[in-house]
């Protein structure tokens, strides 16, 4: 999903999708929802599209059982909100029976949580949904609308609409075009809704809980590829690895700064892997060096808890019954609450941009850093030929252009509220907009990254014929492969894209990472055939744990 634009909830528009570009579904491929189980990578997954959907046996037992509850409930005429009742003010209204009556990852979403068995919603009509799912067939859905409370009533109703026959749809079979056309190109008829079915499509958070999961899983690929990025500056500026000694974090022992530690233990200069840059300098009178590069295990640390925090939390709500009413089958009862309101997802993802932003506020200082050749002991803004060169000046420019433009976009949203509904509704989370900002902010970090690699590798052409230890040089290379050094000035954009585009696809994490399984494997090699097998051992079980820390 691309950063929300153009009030479309996701890049399912006319200009941004062709047939060339959707991932066809494996007709064998099926991840089986319980609506207890799925995993915010799980739901990535499925809305690139890699998975088909169906319910597991208990999943089914469960919609049946409180499906039967609504019928008896219609039978007997008992009045209950939002099974025969109009909703929020109108709830006083009832409705006749006759009357009562919204892509890919809010669409499965929806799925797993009507796959608990807690909304009295049909199987015939689920399976409808895992359908749509399945022949990828995804109703228009705007990205704004929602405030997060009684669910994400606007969204979660284009959803429905396009299931409904209503509205406008896309198909990799058809484009787009009507929803009841795009259907029916696809062997499915519109659903017909039964009683209480209409609340249970539209009520709960997985707009935000959708979208929540992307951002959760882009921020993990950035925040281990950052501590890599942050290596690779400090080998360029010659830094010291004094400061990621493990006793400094055994006596602070935070989860996300022991582990960051680790990894820049593994990634610089150690017995392991060498680092010519680092001998070089290895007798220099520094003593420390700026918070930037000191302080990464502290700073990226709390990052990586903070992101760990969130995931855990919405992993809950992802497999948590949002509906209102909810249906207890077990003892043939309804009861009314508030689990559609969006203040845990909301509060999450406020917490995650906040947290996530300072792996930019940090790299943009290490890119200036090394542009400032009072800083750096580097040429001017890595480049030959000042003055006729700009080399990075602009780059820079642009890395604090958007960690300018996050500072704003951390402010909270979930601190607003405004009364909706006639006043039943009077407060709300603001869930819809706390991820739409999230998942603006993770974009920039990743770009502000991106600048900071490009830099790092530029200014270690300059160290030349010096090399770094096996696993960065494996970094430099992978950048190299796309990005030539910068000898003059041209066009930077294409560069910053393309080194933004390997962030996205994990690389600068999974080049050192293989590096150091490669040296652990041979090191094993080693160990069966060597005499001095103890020391051989240990030095591979060390590799193990250091490749863990990547994972």
């Amino acid at each position: 999903m691309d950063v929300l634009e153009h009030n479309e909830f996701s890049n399912l528009s006319e200009e941004h999708i062709t047939l060339g570009k959707f991932q066809s579904l494996d007709p064998n491929e099926y991840l089986y929802l319980d609506g207890n189980s799925l995993t915010t990578a799980d739901l990535v997954r499925l809305g690139k599209g890699l998975f088909k959907i169906k319910l597991t046996n208990h999943a089914e037992e469960k919609v049946n059982e409180a499906r039967e509850v609504i019928e008896t409930i219609l039978k007997e005429n008992r009045v209950i909100y939002g099974v025969n009742t109009g909703f929020g003010k109108l709830a006083q209204t009832i409705i006749p029976q006759d009357n009562v009556e919204r892509t890919r990852m809010l669409l499965a979403l929806r799925i797993n949580v009507l796959a608990k068995g807690y909304s009295g919603i049909s199987m015939e009509t689920v399976q409808a949904m895992i359908n749509a799912f399945n022949a990828s067939c995804l109703s228009w859905v705007p990205e704004k609308g929602t405030v997060g409370a009684s669910g994400d009533l606007a969204p979660l109703a284009h959803l429905t609409l396009g299931l409904m026959g209503e509205g406008r749809m896309w198909s990799p079979r058809s484009g787009w075009g009507h929803a009841k056309t795009v259907l029916e190109c696809n062997g499915l008829t519109p659903l017909v809704l039964k009683a209480k079915e209409g609340l249970s499509l539209i009520n709960g958070t997985q707009m935000i809980s959708s979208m929540g999961a992307e951002v959760v899983e882009r921020a993990v690929g950035v925040a281990r590829q950052a501590d890599v990025i942050a290596a690779l500056s400090l080998e360029a500026l010659r830094g010291t690895t004094k400061a990621f000694h493990s006793d400094v974090h055994a006596v602070r022992p935070h989860p996300g700064q022991v582990e960051v530690a680790l990894r820049l233990r593994s990634l610089l200069d150690s017995e392991v892997f060498p680092s010519q840059i680092s001998e070089s300098h290895r007798l220099c009178d520094r003593v420390q060096d700026a918070y930037t590069l000191r302080c990464i295990p502290q700073v990226h640390g709390v990052v990586n808890d903070t992101i760990a925090f969130v995931k855990s939390l919405l992993f809950t709500e992802l497999n948590s019954a949002t509906d209102n009413p909810l249906v207890f089958a077990e003892r043939g009862e309804t009861i009314s609450g508030g689990n559609f309101h969006g203040e845990y997802p909301a509060k999450a993802l406020d917490y995650l941009a906040i947290g996530v932003h300072e792996l930019a506020s940090m790299s943009e200082r290490r890119t200036e850093r090394l542009v400032n050749p009072s800083l750096s002991e580097l040429p001017a803004f890595l480049v030959e030929n000042g003055g006729i060169n700009s080399g990075f000046m602009m780059a820079h420019c642009t890395a604090a252009a958007l960690v300018s433009e996050n500072k704003t976009l951390c402010h909270p949203s979930s601190v607003d509220s405004l009364s909706t509904s006639a006043a039943t509704e009077d407060h709300v989370s603001m869930g819809g907009w706390a991820a739409r900002k999230a998942l603006r902010v993770v974009e920039h970090v990743e770009q502000v990254l991106a600048i900071e690699l490009l830099a790092a590798c530029q200014a270690l052409e300059f160290l030349r014929p010096l090399k770094s230890t096996t696993p960065l040089e494996k970094v430099h290379e992978l950048v190299r492969s796309v990005v030539r050094p910068w000898d003059c000035d041209r066009q930077m954009s294409p560069d910053i894209e393309a080194a933004h585009m390997l962030l996205r696809e994990g690389k600068a994490r999974n080049k050192p990472l293989l590096s150091i399984i490669s040296c652990a494997v041979q090191c094993k090699l080693l160990s069966q055939s060597s005499l001095s097998q103890d020391g051989l051992s240990d030095r591979c079980a060390h590799l193990v744990i250091i490749a863990n820390a990547f994972n």
